[in-house]
């Protein structure tokens, strides 16, 4: 099925290319990029296909633009416009091209609504990768961030934290205007453009994308097994993501139907004797609960200190060198 047209006329030749070439490296979006670097140009494209989205600066928009019969427009501003532009979302054009993206989707995604005809289901499997541990302080984190951004390096890959208490925005040293907590508020809206909504979300270190954590525990307490089933039915179905990472908490009341629909799933452990014996009565447990092919897809993993040469600055980034890094190539490598 041919994806729709997303596409980005600027004046300036070297910021049409420059993020097209941004937007190209995103595996994750569901459109065709084209840029164009004069109006004339996107007029005579827009005339023989159709344009879902188009983001175009102040300077290049004409007449015959809104002619087109383009599905949504934004202004692409330097921060003035001329005033008849105000009928048009837009965007500041001098900030980072994954925030120009992030607002991009965000503005696409407040009135578009997703359905077969607009957004057909895409003819593709996903990768679930649970990274899970009924252990504490085993680097389950630091594990899966590095995995991650390894993954990324080939593949669409997203990330989601669901621990109650993840520290990204102290770690990245950020603050997150949306986070998973809103995208489950759309869930049980049953919002239509889910995943326009997503995508408003998306950030991004090191190549691999992930949504923001809760803020507040009780945020991934309560979601329901049929909100998790929800958002990770529109994620497979109407993404292009190729691999899923969840990185589960114990704050996760679904645990085990979670870890069920992944198929693989990491498991840091420790060697000490209470670690050995929780990593028992885990194990029991499943067992009980006929749960036993949890089991039997779960690789346990013993995992090297990697802190000696990293700092805590850019941590996150320094993951995929370090100690931990190698051994999750070699991991992929046997894999």
């Amino acid at each position: 099925m041919k994806k729709n047209i997303f596409a980005v006329c600027d004046l300036e030749v070297d910021y049409a290319f420059n993020f097209m070439d941004y937007l190209n490296q995103k595996k994750n979006l569901p459109f065709e990029i084209q840029a164009f670097t004069t109006a004339e140009s996107l007029i005579a494209y827009g005339k023989e296909n159709h344009i879902e989205l188009l983001l175009i600066s102040d300077k290049a928009m004409r007449r015959e633009v809104r002619e087109l019969g383009i599905g949504k427009i934004i202004i692409l501003s330097e921060g003035v416009h001329p005033p008849e532009l105000d009928q048009y979302s837009s965007v500041y054009k001098y900030q980072s091209s994954s925030d120009v993206i992030r607002e991009v989707m965000a503005c696409y995604g407040e009135e578009k609504a997703l359905n077969p005809v607009d957004f057909p289901a895409l003819k593709k499997t996903m990768d679930i990768i649970g990274v899970y541990s009924p252990l504490g302080r085993c680097l389950k984190t630091s594990f899966a961030l590095a995995l991650g951004q390894i993954l990324a390096k080939e593949r669409a890959v997203l990330y989601l934290n669901l621990e109650e208490y993840s520290g990204f925005e102290e770690l990245l040293g950020k603050k997150f205007p949306t986070n998973l907590s809103d995208l489950f508020y759309y869930v049980r809206q049953g919002n239509e453009n889910l995943i326009h909504r997503m995508n408003g979300m998306i950030q991004t270190v090191n190549n691999l994308d992930f949504i923001p954590p809760v803020r507040t525990p009780s945020d991934i307490r309560t979601v329901s097994w049929k909100d998790w089933e929800q958002l990770l039915q529109e994620i497979t179905l109407h993404s292009s993501y190729e691999v899923l990472i969840l990185d589960i908490g114990s704050g996760v009341d679904e645990d085990f139907q979670l870890l069920e629909l992944c198929g693989k799933i990491y498991m840091p452990v420790l060697k000490d004797a209470v670690s050995v014996c929780k990593m028992t009565q885990f194990e029991n447990l499943l067992r009980i609960w006929n749960k036993d092919t949890i089991l039997e897809k779960t690789e346990k993993l013993h995992l090297p200190f990697h802190m000696k040469n990293i700092s805590s600055e850019s941590y996150v980034e320094q993951l995929v060198w370090s100690e931990l890094g190698d051994y999750i190539r070699k991991l992929l490598r046997k894999d």
